[in-house]
Formats: C-alpha cells, sequence, structure tokens
C-alpha cells in the first residue's frame, strides 16, 4: 500500500491535466508552459501563453532569461511523442521546477480549450485573465 500511495504521488507532483493547466493559467499562478516540439510544430498551433523551447535546444543559454522560482509545463504533440518528457528531463536537470502535460497539445484541444498558431483552433475555452 505504501508503495502504491507513493506512485500516486509522485505522478501528481511531476504531472499535470489540462484542465489543471487551464485553471492554474486562469488563476494566475506562476506557471510557464513550455511547447518542447521543433519551432514549425509551435508556429502551427500551440497552447496560448506557451512559449517554444524544442527540448534539443534547452540549455543555459536558451534558458538564462527564465524564473527558476516559477513551475514550467512541458507540453509535444500527445502520447506518441515524448518531446515534453525529454524537455522536462532537460528543464530539471538545468534546476528548474517541471512538471509534465498530460496527453499534450492533442488533449489539451480534446478538452475543448483554445490553441494559437496558423492552425490555431480560435473556438474552445479561452484563457482569460480576471486581475
Amino acid at each position: 500500500m505504501e508503495a502504491q500511495l507513493k506512485h500516486y504521488e509522485n505522478k501528481l507532483a511531476f504531472e499535470m491535466d489540462p484542465s489543471d493547466l487551464f485553471d492554474a493559467l486562469n488563476n494566475g499562478e506562476k506557471v510557464m508552459v513550455i511547447d518542447a516540439r521543433k519551432a514549425f510544430g509551435f508556429e502551427a498551433e500551440h497552447i496560448p501563453t506557451a512559449i517554444n523551447i524544442p527540448h534539443r535546444e534547452m540549455n543555459e543559454e536558451s534558458t538564462k532569461h527564465l524564473d527558476k522560482e516559477i513551475l514550467y509545463v512541458t507540453y509535444c504533440d500527445g502520447i506518441g511523442c515524448n518531446a515534453s518528457t525529454k524537455g522536462a528531463l532537460n528543464m530539471t536537470k538545468l534546476g528548474f521546477k517541471v512538471k509534465e502535460l498530460l496527453g499534450g497539445i492533442e488533449w489539451w484541444k480534446f478538452d475543448g480549450y483554445a490553441t494559437e498558431g496558423t492552425n490555431g483552433k480560435k473556438a474552445g475555452l479561452k484563457i482569460e485573465c480576471a486581475c
């Protein structure tokens, strides 16, 4: 039972679903979303407010402008892609607090949230700051 508890606690400590991310962004929590795919994927479609740092380019130089006191959530295409996992690993090695978005942008869209980019889905729930 103890191993099972630890397993589920670890999952929640290191993963986030689209609903939790949407709520965190809307509530003004200190979270930044990182699209860990190549630039052409980001340009075509991405989660609003996300920045693009491909996992292959994550290093001290490409992340020096980022605040190490906030939470970063990495994502990629979805369950058939591991760019978010590689990005989360790289960011963790660089000293950042990181969670991985379950299901990537595909599950984000499946849950009905808007996207941006040349192929962005403008319809859907939008991130709106009430502050």
